[in-house]
């Protein structure tokens, strides 16, 4: 029976070694993208113009100014505050063209405004596949859980194929656990490290002891991978068996065909006093920090946080409140530690796999993991490539000594 669970493993393991090992590699970078992304690229992050008071600066005005100068483009999400000595970076995207009702091309996404003078400082295409400066973070962050591979048949192909590793990853563990320890006597083997041996064993001490040693972060990193990849197509039904799933508007709506965003009939401008309002009846007391709206949707969402706290470093994030594009009728919510049991795992799923739940002690240790994915990638294929050597040079010598008692 162990011997299948070898060749499961070995098989499972060589089909997603590659994959695993970039995933890890870019998981353990993009834990610090933001910081590094602000210091690669200070024309994007860095206001050009310093000498102003920024918390006296409009940002919704400044929002506003850019899509009246450009017309083409409707801002799908910005913070509605400027730090001091920042520029005002938002996400943007084309409207549909009155005549075709098709969205217009553009090549940015992402948009750096210069509060003092409103001028567009810098912009960017934020996921694009490209190693320049100021491209090479969005980049790895994609590559981290899509591989790149463009989407067809009307479906994100790149991030169902990674969710598919994912569950792959996730049997694997289980499979690995079990054949780590073979004999119930000598079950301390499997948790040394041969350190003065180096060379092949210690290899194999990396790869089997390091994996028990961390099986439970792996399985944590696996679990959120398809949880975060795979959310409506396996993990919420999954879910729903066990526990009732708060629709959110994003399961309730068809969204429509990407080249055919909705124009919001309500302003920012209208909502937020909406968010407001409801956001005291809930009980939440953080000031609006953020807003998006989802076009192809027509669904508002206003985030409450802190200014320092955009990223919702520690717990379970920061809330969110949807509301209608049109009418502004408030649509459900997404508020940290509230709801059924299943959304409350939903929830917890991000600020796991991110390492964001335990605030900087849990990025460093996501980061560590992250090295230690590509690792058990490595070791791996280095002991499959060990044992497959061996494999072929017993099959070659019986060749030889059966071709020999021929003669």
């Amino acid at each position: 029976m162990r011997s299948i669970g070898v060749l499961i493993h070995r098989w499972f393991g060589l089909a997603s070694a590659v994959f695993l090992f970039i995933a890890g590699l870019t998981g353990a970078i993009i834990s610090w993208d933001h910081e590094l992304d602000e210091w690669l690229n200070p024309q994007l992050y860095k206001a050009k113009t310093q000498d102003v008071d920024f918390a006296a600066i409009d940002a919704l005005s400044l929002a506003n100014k850019f899509e009246a100068d450009n017309p083409q483009l409707m801002v799908s999400f910005m913070p509605l505050n400027i730090e001091a000595e920042h520029s005002l970076m938002m996400t943007v995207m084309p409207r549909p063209v009155p005549e075709t009702g098709k969205a217009a091309a553009v090549d940015f996404n992402q948009v750096a405004i210069d509060p003092a003078t409103s001028e567009v400082q810098a912009n960017r295409m934020w996921g694009e596949i490209s190693l320049a400066r100021e491209n090479i973070l969005p980049f790895l962050y994609k590559l981290h859980y899509s591989m790149h591979i463009p989407d067809g048949f009307g479906l994100e192909l790149g991030i169902l194929f990674m969710g598919i590793i994912a569950i792959v990853w996730t049997i694997d563990s289980f499979i690995a656990l079990w054949i780590s320890f073979p004999k119930a006597k000598s079950w301390k083997k499997s948790l040394r490290f041969r350190w003065k041996q180096g060379g092949y064993k210690l290899n194999f001490d990396l790869h089997r002891s390091g994996g028990v040693w961390l099986w439970g972060f792996v399985l944590i990193l696996a679990v959120t991978s398809i949880s975060m990849n795979l959310n409506n197509e396996v993990m919420r039904p999954v879910l729903s068996v066990f526990s009732e799933l708060t629709p959110t508007p994003f399961d309730e709506r068809t969204p429509t065909p990407l080249d055919e965003p909705i124009n919001a009939e309500l302003s920012r401008e209208q909502i937020l006093p909406i968010a407001r309002q409801q956001a005291d009846k809930l009980g939440i007391s953080d000031p609006a920090g953020g807003i998006f709206y989802a076009s192809h949707y027509d669904v508002y969402g206003v985030g409450f946080y802190k200014p320092e706290n955009d990223h919702g470093d520690g717990g379970l994030g920061n809330p969110w409140l949807y509301f209608d594009g049109k009418s502004g009728d408030y649509l459900g919510g997404k508020i940290p530690g509230q709801g059924t049991a299943g959304d409350i795992f939903i929830q917890v799923q991000f600020p796991l796999h991110s390492g964001r739940i335990l605030g900087l002690p849990g990025r460093i240790m996501v980061s560590i993991m992250g090295l230690m994915i590509a690792i058990f990638s490595v070791t791996g294929i280095i002991i499959w490539a060990k044992k497959r050597r061996a494999r072929v040079s017993t099959r070659t010598n019986q060749a030889l000594n059966m071709s020999s008692s021929l003669r």
